[in-house]
């Protein structure tokens, strides 16, 4: 896991996924250097809409766990856990800190 701000590193990122619904501002799509961007992946616009009005960072993940559980994301999933098991990949996130976002959630599903 990574910020997508931070400068891309070629040979360790692998391959680069952003798992933010929302295109991070200020920032190219050359600059972001981003390989694949599954939005279904991502949680949904009413969980964070919940978590930023003052939601709990354990329902939120509970929350988080049951919308990646969902048909939608599904595909996805599978498609990140052929990556992950290709080689290296890196899971972008504007947010400041990624060790405790819904990043780190995906990465801990994934097996990372």
């Amino acid at each position: 896991m990574r910020r997508v701000y931070d400068a891309p590193e070629p040979e360790a990122d692998g391959v680069r996924v952003l798992v933010d619904r929302l295109w991070p501002r200020g920032l190219s799509k050359e600059a972001a250097a981003v390989d694949e961007w599954p939005r279904a992946v991502t949680p949904s616009a009413e969980l964070r809409k919940w978590f930023h009005g003052g939601g709990s960072a354990g329902e939120f993940r509970e929350r988080y766990l049951a919308e990646l559980a969902g048909p939608g994301a599904e595909a996805e999933l599978g498609r990140l856990r052929e990556l992950v098991a290709a080689g290296p990949v890196t899971l972008l996130t504007a947010v400041k800190d990624p060790a405790s976002s819904h990043a780190a959630v995906l990465a801990e599903l994934l097996g990372g």
